[in-house]
């Protein structure tokens, strides 16, 4: 068989498994470039692109975006279209409209989408000289693709045609409209031209696609379980934490349930820091502007930095990171190499600028605390500190019930300080560590700080999504620009390496992941409340008391409810607010002394005396169920 009846052959096949694309060598292609493919370049192979792949549901929603521009163009003509990709869930694309569209809109607009769908309208690719599309762009009034098109280097362009409706995009895209089976628009959200706040505001409107209805079905009853456990409703519930426009966005107040949790969390992560041999730190929250610019931070965090304040004639910046903190301490004495390592452990309160575009609840904040620690060990160390910094993550997420991760390994970036000699060993050191810990992980080119590599562990919560939270980075930079040194056996100074690494990342990131992996349920060990003690009348009042001063001496957390209100009522609102445990009080249990406890999922258990029932709940709690 010749070479073009293989490819004729691997044409067909392909149109057999219905791909919405191809694959040529490392490049995607629409399905109509096969043959031209297998004229000119016979010897590359062409590999169908189904839905099913990621990067064919991405050809897939990129499609879609496209058909929602067209539907918006034929209801709101004056609306001028800019740019629309697909996204890891779906697709957006941003319009220059005088009005925000309404929830009506979406409605009519999705209504467009399934007419332009059901008209199975071909896209067809067109390359053009440059000249030419900026010509036509200008004669549809279409300013933002002009833009665009004035920015490539290339002599032409290629655009894209459906129905009449004409874009300008490098592709591919799915053989017609009607290949999308089954999409939904989500929401619609303000977003600044090319994401610059000086730019214009635009419309963005949200969507997704999937290659069926069931798998569009199974994401949107994923987007509702997302919806009921978002922390800020939950937050709002159950009295955690809020956010005063007066006091500043991005700014959190930790109400008394939410402070509890925190504590909690501060008690555990200090405890056991202290048990693996940290020493804990408290360090100012300004310094002199000067030590900024000498550990980087100037020059490379300036656009996340807050104004600097006088004092004295002197300037000084609201701390954006601990480590310089860190530094000055490790530096205030002489070191010796039988020192080595030490392990500095700060609860840190920083403050970096966010713009209020991106601030989100708990997870996009401009005041954060960082579970922060920086380790100083010499050079033969550096991997025995990973693999326990490994080991000390690990323990913690797992302690909070994360059982998932995903591990990268990120690799020094175009902007960097320090020779490559010292990226190539601190970046080996972190990549022999996971091999020895067996953690499968994933190279992120390009992604490491400035001053080093690192490693990022992302968990997984109850509902699968990935979040970031521990990192561990090498830094050769600050040890040098700090000239911190120990002397060592030669009776010589030497530089010290410097470990960066926070497990949960901030507190308050972290607290909102939680609110969401346990839907605000939280174990024994961390509810702000962990008892609730309920009368059904006013005689059970006495017993009652007896009950609440004898768990309260004994650490228990515990909310009385004596009020008149029917026991329904009272288990109800426990329920609310997800109380893991409460005790009804009635005649029986004042009688008796026997205790009947309902559990938060509505189970009843009856312990004979209320020793018992704090064994129980003590045993719980010190296993952190």
């Amino acid at each position: 068989m010749g070479q073009q009846q293989e490819q004729a052959a691997k044409v067909q096949s392909a149109k057999q498994t219905k791909p919405v694309a191809i694959q040529a060598g490392d490049r995607y292609y629409d399905i109509s470039a096969t043959e031209t493919i297998a004229q000119e370049t016979p010897e590359q192979e062409i590999v169908p692109v189904t839905v099913e792949s990621s990067q064919g549901l991405s050809i897939y929603r990129h499609s879609a975006s496209h058909i929602m521009a067209h539907a918006v163009k034929e209801l709101f003509p004056q609306a001028k279209v800019t740019i629309g990709p697909s996204t890891e869930d779906g697709f957006y694309y941003d319009f220059d409209m005088e009005n925000p569209f309404t929830p009506e809109d979406l409605i009519k607009i999705e209504k467009k989408m399934s007419q332009i769908i059901k008209r199975n309208n071909k896209f067809v690719r067109k390359v053009v000289a440059k000249d030419e599309a900026i010509r036509l762009f200008k004669d549809m009034g279409e300013t933002y693709k002009v833009e665009i098109i004035d920015e490539i280097a290339d002599d032409t362009v290629s655009l894209y045609e459906e129905g009449g409706f004409v874009d300008l995009c490098r592709g591919p895209h799915v053989p017609s409209t009607g290949v999308i089976a089954a999409f939904k628009l989500l929401k619609t959200a303000g977003a600044y031209w090319r994401g610059n706040e000086n730019n214009k505001m635009l419309q963005r409107v949200y969507g997704t696609a999937f290659a069926n209805e069931s798998q569009l079905k199974e994401y949107l009853d994923f987007l509702e379980e997302v919806k009921k456990r978002d922390h800020r409703k939950i937050g709002k519930e159950l009295d955690l934490f809020s956010i005063n426009e007066e006091i500043g966005p991005g700014l959190i107040l930790w109400h008394p349930n939410g402070a509890m949790i925190r504590k909690t969390i501060e008690d555990f992560w200090r405890d056991e820091h202290i048990k693996a041999n940290y020493s804990i730190l408290y360090t100012p929250h300004i310094a002199k502007l000067n030590l900024w610019e000498r550990s980087g931070h100037l020059d490379f965090y300036k656009e996340n930095m807050y104004t600097p304040m006088e004092i004295e004639g002197a300037d000084y910046e609201i701390k954006p990171m601990n480590c310089p903190f860190h530094l000055a301490i490790y530096k205030s004495s002489l070191r010796s190499y039988r020192d080595l390592p030490i392990r500095y452990a700060e609860l840190g309160t920083v403050y970096r600028y966010e713009r209020s575009g991106v601030l989100h609840g708990l997870m996009r904040v401009r005041g954060f605390t960082q579970d922060d620690a920086h380790i100083f060990c010499r050079i033969d160390q550096i991997e025995d500190e990973i693999l326990n910094v490994l080991d000390f993550t690990l323990f913690i997420l797992k302690t909070f019930d994360f059982e998932q991760f995903d591990v990268y390994l990120s690799t020094r970036p175009e902007k960097f300080v320090g020779s490559p000699e010292n990226w190539e060993i601190s970046t080996e050191a972190l990549k022999k560590a996971l091999i020895t810990k067996q953690l499968r992980y994933e190279i992120d080119p390009g992604e490491g700080v400035f001053y080093g590599p690192k490693i990022d562990i992302k968990v997984k919560d109850s509902l699968n999504r990935q979040w970031q939270c521990s990192t561990i980075q090498v830094d050769f930079n600050n040890p040098e620009r700090f000239d911190i040194s120990y002397r060592g056996s030669d009776d010589k100074h030497h530089m010290p390496i410097m470990i960066h690494r926070a497990l949960m990342g901030s507190l308050e990131r972290f607290f909102g992941v939680l609110i969401e992996h346990y839907a605000g349920a939280f174990p024994l060990w961390l509810a702000p409340v962990q008892l609730a003690i309920l009368t059904i009348s006013e005689r059970h009042k006495d017993f009652a008391n007896e009950l609440v001063n004898f768990f309260k001496t004994h650490g228990i957390r515990v909310e009385a409810d004596f009020g008149d209100e029917k026991i329904g009522y009272k288990i109800r609102q426990a329920s609310i607010k997800k109380i893991p445990y409460a005790a009804l009080i009635g005649d029986k249990e004042a009688q008796s002394a026997t205790l009947t406890v309902r559990k938060r999922n509505g189970e009843n258990t009856v312990f004979s005396i209320k020793e018992e029932l704090l064994d129980f709940l003590s045993k719980e709690i010190n296993n952190k169920l």
